[in-house]
C-alpha cells in the first residue's frame, strides 16, 4: 500500500487498529468461556 500523506497514514492505521480490537475481543471472549467451562460429571 502506498501512503502519500499523513491523512492516508492515519486512515490506514485506524483501520488496522479497529480490526485488531475486534480480533482481541473475540479471542478474549472465547478464552474466557474456555476457562470458565466446567464438566458436570467431575463434581458428582
Amino acid at each position: 500500500m502506498d501512503i502519500f500523506t499523513l491523512q492516508d497514514f492515519y486512515t490506514y492505521t485506524k483501520g488496522i487498529t479497529y480490526i485488531l480490537m475486534v480480533l482481541i475481543l473475540v479471542g478474549m471472549t472465547g478464552f474466557w468461556l474456555f476457562l470458565t467451562e466446567r464438566d458436570e460429571d467431575d463434581y458428582e
